[in-house]
């Protein structure tokens, strides 16, 4: 109740050096029409990525079935990968994909990290990094490898659109800038994944995310994920 007091107040003296003389029940309308605008326009988004997600895992499902046929007879194993990310305000979720990668890789990844071709040094990726498998170059092109994140959206900790959920060590490297990414929920595409993905640098992956952050809206959440789709199909930038 602290914070949201101390908000009602911020907004309060704001409208009121605005409106110079505007009287206490003008302000306070305004300042009603505000909250409702910004509760239901989070009310849309969680609509959108709770609706949107569970369609998709059902019309998804063979596609998922087929999947993990073919990566256990690929590489027998597990069948996902679950990592910590980091989302929202810094909390960290277990974050989940197909795995696309052969067994005990990030303990290889250590070895690999002079081969990273990531020009800001704070992201890993390779090319032809040797630790991913032959079912997993395809699924990863066709981002068939990022299906099983729409159980994390949800589940509450992802959204279907947001600023890809970074790992703890590079959010170790993050600049003050860098950590506007954290104050929204992380999503499965974005920006800069429609417009490219690891093809684009860091820095600017930043630049769009905040881009993102600063106009966040239901209908830009609509635009992307339709973006998403002819960028899935060409893979360009995935690997």
């Amino acid at each position: 109740m602290k914070v949201r007091t101390k908000q009602h107040q911020f907004l309060m003296d704001r409208i009121a050096r605005y409106d110079g003389k505007a009287s206490k029940v003008k302000i306070l309308l305004k300042m009603s029409g505000w909250e409702w605008t910004v509760g239901f326009a989070k009310f849309l988004k969680h609509s959108l990525d709770f609706i949107g997600s569970l369609i998709l895992i059902i019309l998804l499902s063979p596609i998922f079935l087929i999947t993990m046929i073919a990566i256990y007879l690929n590489d027998p194993g597990p069948l996902f990968y679950i990592a910590p990310r980091v989302g929202k305000d810094g909390k960290n979720f277990g974050f989940i994909k197909f795995r696309s990668m052969v067994m005990n890789a990030d303990k290889m990844k250590d070895n690999l990290l002079e081969a990273n071709e990531s020009k800001d040094g704070v992201i890993f990726k390779m090319k032809k990094d040797p630790r991913v498998t032959t079912v997993g170059r395809f699924i990863r092109r066709f981002s068939i490898d990022e299906l099983p994140q729409l159980f994390n959206v949800l589940k509450g900790d992802m959204s279907l659109v947001g600023p890809r959920p970074p790992l703890p060590r590079e959010v170790a490297e993050y600049t003050l800038d860098d950590r506007k990414r954290l104050h929204v929920t992380p999503g499965i595409t974005c920006l800069w994944q429609v417009g490219g993905r690891s093809e684009i640098p860091f820095s600017q992956q930043v630049e769009l995310d905040k881009q993102y952050i600063q106009s966040k809206g239901i209908w830009q959440d609509i635009k992307i994920l339709i973006k998403t789709i002819p960028a899935v199909i060409s893979g360009k930038g995935a690997y």
